[in-house]
């Protein structure tokens, strides 16, 4: 049996407490806030209740291996789980509708047709075969093995772009495609299908020009294996891993700050809290690994200085308008819809902190048809979500989300925005609470799970994370800037590489 301390009890701290007290581990959870789920945030207030971080599940494979190795039960007898049906909905700035069904890449295809006319289905189902050879190819060792100690062959995008021919082949080198490459010579430029592909992007905070093409394997994993509501919404999933950690005897100790992770003879062997010091044979962060090696909560072996890693930006975060709605919910109302940017140029401009913020971006509408986030049925909860630059000044184009009033005049434009697309949200308002990322950088330590940091040397510029294993020996590294990255479903798998690495007691 070894001690294990874990630093952070978000959803991969939990995720992996649970497997490794279930391995035999004798498990210690230390958290600086005051209760656990990390992102997987909870707002209430007046018999309403809202997720404050993500609000739908993609692969609920990862959760559902989860509830079975650490208690042999389905998830399905842990949490409420139901596909969203239709997937989305989604409104473009030229007026066109379209709905998409939920795992059903046919569907989707003749949703498409009906929407843009023959042969846009087809060109987004070409996309999507390409996307199913980035998800064969990447699935195992980018998702589910640790990082190997060579990773060269990781730096090649399995995408398969179309080969270069004649002598611009010859005479250049090839450029690496990104989501804007596919997007012109794939999908043609067309404006609906364009934003489709880059709205998958946008959730995680990735620019289409930088993007790698093989992003298009998010779009192919929504619609193949589809998108599911935990009843009660997402955090009542981060109860039931939590339930599971206590009843596998995880002692868990919140608003316990870790000050440092304790090495000895060149190994950890605890961390340092307010409270004293906690021995463990291992210590696992769950924390920023940026931020656990920049604040030198852990220093990096061998005199190295993250600082000379590059400059460190949080590019974007997420904003969220939480609505309190007189009324019951209308009939046939669909779980998300998405009203797409008017103007996709200067949404991409204002996250690259070119500009300010995009006065009519792309919003993310979520009104699930949950009567436990709402006092009765004459009552409806609703978020809106939208990626923006996480914090900047003036100065640098960026925004300031501690100015006086800004984030209110912003929930007001995007009220507006959405309005003007048809959803009639604004006179049903009751009462409403904004969130910047400012919000969740103090709650959680981040912005946005899953934006991708600058390479470490020896990466080649590439779009991988911390391997899980880090630099000092007995200190391990999981969440969103650990492999496999960001998001519900890879902390997860997150958490099951740590617990493999590790093994039973």
């Amino acid at each position: 049996m070894a001690r294990i301390v874990i630093i952070g009890a978000g959803m991969s701290g939990l995720a992996a407490a649970s497997r490794l007290a279930t391995l035999g581990h004798r498990v210690t959870v230390c958290e600086a806030g005051g209760t656990y789920g990390g992102m997987v945030g909870r707002y209430e207030r007046d018999g309403f209740a809202f997720d404050t971080g993500p609000g739908l599940l993609t692969l609920p494979a990862v959760y559902r291996d989860l509830a079975l190795k650490t208690g042999r039960e389905p998830l399905e007898e842990l949490v409420g789980l139901a596909p969203v049906d239709p997937e989305s909905r989604h409104l473009f700035a030229d007026g066109t509708g379209l709905v998409l069904p939920n795992a059903s890449r046919g569907g989707v295809v003749q949703a498409l047709d009906g929407a843009f006319g023959a042969g846009a289905g087809a060109r987004w189902a070409e996309v999507m075969n390409h996307g199913r050879t980035v998800w064969e190819a990447t699935r195992r060792p980018l998702l589910e093995e640790p990082l190997p100690a060579d990773r060269t062959p990781l730096h090649t995008d399995p995408y398969p772009a179309p080969p270069r021919k004649g002598l611009l082949a010859r005479l250049t080198r090839p450029r690496p495609w990104t989501l804007s490459s596919v997007a012109r010579h794939e999908l043609g430029g067309h404006p609906g299908l364009t934003a489709l592909l880059n709205e998958y992007a946008l959730r995680f905070g990735l620019h289409p020009d930088t993007a790698p093409a093989s992003a298009t394997v998010l779009p192919y994993m929504e619609q193949s294996f589809g998108v599911w509501y935990v009843r009660g919404g997402i955090r009542a999933l981060a109860d039931a891993v939590h339930r599971r950690c206590e009843q596998r005897g995880v002692d868990f100790r919140f608003d316990t700050e870790v000050t440092g992770v304790v090495v000895a003879d060149g190994r950890a062997v605890g961390v340092g809290t307010a409270a004293g010091r906690i021995d463990a044979d291992l210590v696992i962060s769950s924390m920023d690994a940026w931020a656990l090696f920049r604040r030198r909560i852990a220093e990096w072996p061998d005199g190295g200085d993250p600082a000379a890693w590059g400059p460190y930006q949080e590019p974007s975060g997420r904003f969220s308008v939480l609505l309190a709605l007189r009324g019951a919910r209308p009939a046939g109302t669909v779980h998300r819809t998405v009203v797409h940017a008017a103007d996709a140029a200067a949404e991409w401009n204002a996250l690259t902190l070119s500009t300010g913020l995009c006065e009519r971006p792309t919003v993310q509408v979520l009104r699930p048809d949950d009567p436990s986030l709402r006092p009765d049925d004459d009552h409806e909860s609703a978020v809106l979500t939208v990626t923006v630059p996480a914090q900047g000044t003036r100065d640098d184009g960026g925004v300031d989300w501690t100015a006086p009033g800004l984030a209110e005049r912003y929930a007001d434009r995007l009220l507006d925005h959405v309005d003007a697309a048809g959803l009639g949200l604004r006179e049903r308002v009751l009462w409403r609470v904004v969130r910047t990322p400012e919000d969740t950088r103090r709650e959680t330590g981040a912005f946005l799970g899953g934006v991708p940091r600058p390479a470490l040397a020896g990466d080649g510029g590439n779009w991988l994370q911390f391997a899980n294993a880090s630099p000092v020996p007995g200190l391990y590294l999981v969440g969103g800037a650990a492999h496999p990255g960001g998001g519900l479903a890879r902390v997860g798998m997150s958490a099951s590489v740590v617990a493999g690495l590790i093994g039973p007691a």
